[in-house]
This record gives structure tokens, sequence and C-alpha cells, in this order.
């Protein structure tokens, strides 16, 4: 049996768990302090995120703003971004060399479009600095006794510590929390979030790789609907007008065993008069031109001929020989395709949950148990989502830097 002592112990090699090494080592940087990540791997949601890029944060200057992109731990992040923002997330990367970029949504990126220089900087600004790197430490169990926290691991090995930060991020499944409960927390139970929408009746396969920039997608009997970019792909629907509804939803559509259905508009803005408007004005315009064959409102021709034919047009037809009757089903087709959603699909790697320690048991002044002294919660181990863009990444900063601050005791903003 090995055994170890340290001033801080931080359980998860992700994200925040690694952040709150540098931030805690930059406010003191005589902590000793380790890093215990239960894989032979550290940082690997970094290092796919944004298809390989990682979407550090998201380019919004308000706080109020800010809040209202988390479908879970609103209230709880207000307190938390006043201690470290959007703009200091960019400071800090930036003063250590890793620029950022805006794109036209409002994510960011580092200018190298590459994960690898946030990955760099986070192992350089820790394990550079002294941090206790320890991979394949599977936490088994952690019991406090006389002041310290004893961790030990499936293989037996202890680790006793006077602070510690549980960065694990989430969990799929209930019972993967057992070890957290065993301490006294209690959590909400985890269910997916940021999956996408598998379509195998209708299917759209054929169409896969195709996208549209500004599609409504709307869930049937609900109030629930979001905007954005579409992609088909081979199993259904995705993108972030997709991914986005399903953190908005998450506990809803796993409550309905992700069996509903959806109405999709493929053009977003323009209301049914001015669709129908615009299609009678090209009708004046083209009359010998074919409809399944001149697509309008910038759908993609493959699309436009697979509405087409759910609208029962034929292909023969011009736009001379469209009556109100064919106008009006071109309409249904455009402005609200139903679609029967059974089933979703979730990335491993890039696994979201809503779900985690609830909030109430934790103080978001200072990130610190309120069961349990020097026992401390970041990242998406507590009940906090976001949706995709950034926001997950912005909370796990965050909350690493509000621990941090603590832990070291640094006077910072209040």
């Amino acid at each position: 049996m090995n055994q170890s002592t340290f001033d801080v112990a931080i359980i998860g090699g992700g994200a925040s768990g690694f952040f709150s090494a540098c931030k805690i080592k930059e406010y003191n940087p005589n902590l000793k302090v380790c890093i215990l990540e239960k894989s032979n791997k550290v940082l690997s949601k970094v290092k796919i995120s944004g298809g390989g890029r990682c979407n550090l944060t998201h380019a919004i200057n308000y706080n109020s703003e800010l809040v209202k992109h988390y479908p879970n731990g609103k209230n709880f992040l207000k307190k938390v971004f006043q201690k470290f923002t959007v703009k200091d997330t960019i400071q800090w990367f930036e003063e250590r060399g890793v620029k950022t970029k805006v794109e036209e949504d409002g994510r960011m990126f580092p200018v190298s479009d590459n994960s690898q220089s946030v990955i760099d900087t986070l192992i350089k600004n820790s394990v550079g600095l002294g941090v206790d790197l320890r991979t394949s430490f599977d936490v088994k169990h952690i019991n406090k006794d006389n002041g310290l926290f004893h961790v030990t691991s499936r293989k037996e090995d202890v680790l006793m510590t006077s602070k510690l930060i549980i960065a694990t991020g989430g969990y799929p499944k209930p019972n993967q929390f057992d070890w957290l409960v065993d301490l006294g927390h209690s959590i909400n139970l985890p269910v997916p979030s940021l999956f996408t929408f598998n379509i195998p009746v209708e299917g759209l396969k054929h169409l896969m790789g195709l996208s549209v920039p500004n599609a409504k997608v709307q869930i049937v009997g609900e109030k629930l609907n979001y905007s954005g970019p579409l992609l088909i792909t081979h199993w259904g629907l995705s993108g972030p007008a997709v991914l986005k509804l399903s953190a908005w939803g998450a506990r809803m559509l796993n409550a309905r065993d992700y069996q509903f259905e959806i109405l999709v508009n493929w053009i977003g803005e323009l209301s049914e008069q001015e669709i129908i408007e615009q299609i009678k004005s090209y009708k004046e315009k083209h009359p010998k031109r074919s409809v399944t064959s001149n697509s309008l409102f910038e759908i993609p021709q493959r699309l436009w001929g697979e509405l087409m034919i759910r609208a029962q047009i034929d292909e023969k037809l011009n736009y001379a020989d469209i009556g109100d009757k064919s106008i009006n089903r071109m309409l249904e087709v455009i402005f609200r395709l139903p679609l029967k959603v059974l089933g979703k699909t979730t990335f491993k790697e890039e696994f979201v949950t809503s779900g985690g320690i609830h909030l109430n048991e934790v103080d978001n002044k200072s990130m610190q148990s309120k069961l349990i002294e020097n026992l401390y919660f970041t990242g998406e181990v507590l009940d906090i989502d976001g949706i995709t863009g950034g926001f997950n990444f912005q909370a796990a900063w965050s909350t690493a830097t509000v621990a941090a601050e603590h832990i070291t005791g640094i006077n910072n903003r209040d």
C-alpha cells in the first residue's frame, strides 16, 4: 500500500480539475497539489471538443445573458460568474499564449484552431509548476479522519489530503455517484443532455451531410423549440438546433424514453404568409421552371426535391401548374414537417449529463460542500449543464476559480 499526503487533491483530470490546479498554483505556488485521474489519459474532452478545436467559451459580455444558456444551475452560477467572467477566461488564456477568436455564432476558439494549444497551456501551468499528476488512479472510497481525507484507489493506494476537490465531470449512471453519496451528499439523477435525434422511420438518411443554416425544431405538444443550424445525418438530425433543444428538454425527453414527434421549419425566420407570397412571386416570374428542380429559400436542392415528394408535387410540374392546394402542401413540408423521433445518439467522449450533486448542498461563494468542511465540487459533477457553444467549459473555468480562491484564501472580487 502506497501512501502520500498533499495540501490539495483534485479528483478528475478534465477541464475543471486542471484549471483548479492552475489557479491554486497561481495563487499559492507553495501548496502541494495533486490531480488524480482514473484513466490513463487527461483532458480527453478538451481534446475532442469543438471538432478538435476546443470551444473554450462564448462571447457574451454580461453575466445576466450568460446564465440564460444553462438549463440547470442558472441561479447558482450568477454568483460564480461574478468571480470569473468570460472576459477573465479570454484574458487568462491569452496571457499564456492562447490567442482566441470569435466565430459568427459567438463561439470562441483558439486562433490555432487546435485544442492541443489549450491542453498544453493547462498542463504547463499545473504539472509544469509542480502539480503531481497520477493517472490510472480510480477512486474507490473516501473517508475523513482527524481533518484529513483518505482517498483509496481500487488498487488500494491511499492518498491523504487536507482539502479535496471533486472535478470528475458528469456520470451517465446513478450508481457511479455511489462513492460521493457515501460521503453524505445527494444527487439529482443524471440523464443525457446534448444528444442527436434518431429518425429511422421517415428517414432522411439518403440526404446525410446536408445542412440548413437556420431551422426551427419544435417538440409536438410542448412549447419547447430551438432555432439554429440543422444537420441531416445517417441516423436522423443533429446540429446546434437539435443539440440545444435536447439540453433544454433533457429530463422531459428522458421521461418519454426518447419517443416523440417534432416539427421542422427548414427556413426559420419567415412566416407562413411570407412563404406563400414568395412561392407565388416565383411562380409569376418563372412559370415554366420545374418546381422539383428549382429550390427556393436557399434550401439545398436535394432536400428541396425530397420535400416536394412529401408535398406530393409531381416532378413533371412547372410552377405555372401549381395551384393553391399544392402551394399549401409545399408550405406544410417547409414550415412544419412532422418527423417521429425514436431514440437518441450520444457520443461517448462528449457525453454531457443533466444531473449531479444537488446545488443546495454546495456554497456558490466557495464551491465548498455545506455538509463536509474542505470538500469542494467543480464542473459537471454538479447539477449544472449548459447548452452547446462553450458554456460547459465556462462553468468549469469559473467554478474551478471560485474553489481555488477559497482554498488559497485569495481575496478577489465579491
